[in-house]
């Protein structure tokens, strides 16, 4: 009777000890989020997007509003990522402020141009958020290739590689369209906003790969499955 109490108090501290949002969780959480922010600021705006930014300055609430909120929510997850060290926290946390500034310092967007001071703070925050997110492409590579033995674990460093490559290729792009002058978006229609969702999308794919819910690139033994119950 003893032995069967203690059961029944060791599974309660167990369920209490828990985080009910795990770091898998999180990163299930904000993948999603960063695949479908592109895509849904461009379904619900009137007119089609010169950037995903654009969306704060478009007639209606719905496009604006998924922009704010979803980098709010994004901004939310990465503080409360810890990571596995000193580093990756710190670096989480400053992701997160950053992906709050771009929200709340709008970009002119050739709209706006009495308020040409939060349009810079909006691109350094933008630059700052997605520098630091190619950063953690990195951790995330050399995570699976050296400290795991399975294939699927080398699949997932071949997909944080490419990731981690499209975010720079994506923040680059931009920097010399600006040193251009509008050089590359002169030419090709709507050219910031693809840049800017090949920057989102290869983010939420590599968080969502990290998450360990993805099938034939986890392994059984480290496959995530949010909807069961883990076993104890």
């Amino acid at each position: 009777m003893k032995f069967k109490q203690y059961r029944l108090e060791k599974s309660d501290q167990d369920q209490q000890d828990r985080p009910e949002i795990d770091d898998r969780t999180m990163k299930l959480i904000v993948g999603l989020i960063a695949l479908s922010l592109p895509f849904l600021t461009n379904y619900f705006s009137p007119t089609p997007l010169d950037s995903i930014s654009a969306s704060y300055w478009t007639e209606g609430d719905w496009s604006r509003n998924i922009f704010v909120g979803f980098l709010f929510a994004i901004g939310a997850f990465l503080l409360s990522y810890n990571g596995y060290n000193d580093v990756q926290r710190w670096l989480s946390k400053v992701a997160a402020f950053a992906a709050v500034a771009v929200a709340m310092f709008p970009c002119n967007c050739e709209r706006q141009e009495e308020i040409q001071i939060l349009s810079v703070v909006h691109y350094v925050s933008a630059a700052l958020m997605f520098g630091i997110l190619a950063k953690f492409c990195h951790i995330f590579l050399v995570n699976a290739w050296w400290e795991k033995g399975w294939v699927q674990a080398r699949v997932r460093a071949l997909i944080y590689a490419i990731c981690g490559l499209a975010i720079v290729v994506a923040i680059l792009s931009m920097v010399v369209d600006s040193l251009m002058d509008g050089g590359l978006s002169q030419h090709i229609d709507q050219f910031t906003f693809y840049a800017e969702a090949v920057g989102l999308i290869a983010f939420g794919i590599a968080w969502l790969t990290a998450s360990r819910i993805v099938p034939f690139i986890t392994h059984s033994e480290e496959r995530f499955r949010p909807f069961q119950r883990s076993k104890r």
